[in-house]
């Protein structure tokens, strides 16, 4: 663990976004939050406080916040992505010209973009100057982000394909209580990212709907299944499934009351569309668009993955959630390690 200090940017002021600000300023890191809200930039910045996510949790004061996106990005030494999936290209074209070679940029969003159905580190290759490829790199693993902001033992992994950048990125971030692995499968630490919420929407409507823990366990031990396939069909190595951003995520986010895609899955279960999900939730629900394309790059890959199907069909075409568990269950009977 490095003891070195530098000045990093932190994209994004929400939950995660304020705890990894937090986190880094109390290892000793000079940090600039850039927030979208203009009250949130007042009371980081004013009370060292978060006044609309993780109000209760007092900020280091080493976090100066900001509305103006070239001050967090132009002088840092690392730069911390945590913009909600769907905004993030809009946001890299609005800063494309402040990132410098040399810079590692870390991807610490969970999704698959609608329409292009790319990855974030796609959507980061797409928008970022060439020079810049070679330091994007991919943080993820099972991480709550009030339990990391109050510094209990947290283990994430960060990948890249520059084992150097992973290192360096892995040096600057870990602490004592925040336990930093590396690895060069991006590929397979962000489908695992990804897709462990549309199963943990699953998850919360199993448990809207009274199911028990047998249906709690299948749909996570099959989830897992079709996530690892299709993460195998884009590039990705089984083995990064059994791991922190794996089988590590898809726990957390199943089993964890914090878990805003298992609360989506519960008003699932009351009969809410993806739109009104969306409304009611203050925080983005990742799975709800991810559902959308996952099931579509499921196809276009032609990679069976029935329970991100049914979350689908359920979140965009109405079905009910008794007719998608019917579904699942009445599939042709099967040996388990052939699909």
């Amino acid at each position: 663990m490095s003891d070195e200090s530098c000045r990093i940017g932190v994209i994004g002021a929400g939950s995660w976004g304020t705890a990894l600000a937090h986190l880094l300023a109390a290892r000793g890191h000079r940090v600039t939050l850039w927030a979208f809200e203009p009250e949130v930039v007042a009371g980081v910045n004013g009370e060292h406080r978060n006044p609309v996510y993780l109000s209760g949790v007092p900020l280091a004061e080493g976090i100066e916040a900001t509305g103006d996106l070239e001050r967090a990005v132009r002088d840092a030494d690392l730069l911390l992505f945590v913009v909600p999936t769907q905004h993030v290209r809009a946001q890299l074209r609005a800063a494309r010209a402040l990132f410098r070679p040399g810079v590692p940029v870390v991807i610490c969003s969970k999704g698959i973009e609608r329409g292009t159905l790319a990855t974030l580190d796609r959507v980061f290759a797409d928008e970022l100057p060439e020079a810049c490829h070679s330091g994007i790199a991919v943080m993820s693993g099972p991480s709550f982000a009030l339990e990391v902001a109050k510094g209990m033992p947290t283990n994430v992994t960060v990948a890249a394909r520059d084992p150097d950048v992973a290192r360096r990125v892995q040096s600057l971030v870990a602490t004592k209580a925040f336990r930093v692995y590396t690895t060069d499968d991006v590929i397979g630490v962000e489908m695992g990212g990804a897709l462990k919420n549309v199963v943990a929407i699953a998850v919360g409507a199993s448990d809207g709907m009274g199911f028990g823990d047998n249906t709690r366990a299948a749909l996570m031990t099959r989830g897992l299944a079709e996530i690892t396939r299709l993460a195998v069909a884009m590039g990705g190595r089984p083995e990064t499934m059994l791991g922190l951003a794996g089988m590590g995520d898809l726990v957390l986010t199943c089993m964890g009351e914090q878990s805003r895609n298992r609360q989506a899955g519960k008003l699932l279960a009351q009969g809410k569309d993806a739109k009104a999900i969306q409304r009611e939730m203050r925080m983005v629900a990742e799975g709800v668009p991810t559902a959308e394309s996952g099931f579509r790059l499921a196809q276009q890959r032609g990679v069976d993955c029935p329970l991100t199907e049914q979350v689908y069909r359920v979140l965009y075409e109405g079905l009910k959630i008794a007719d998608g568990v019917a579904a699942l269950q009445g599939r042709e009977l099967k040996e388990e390690w052939r699909t």
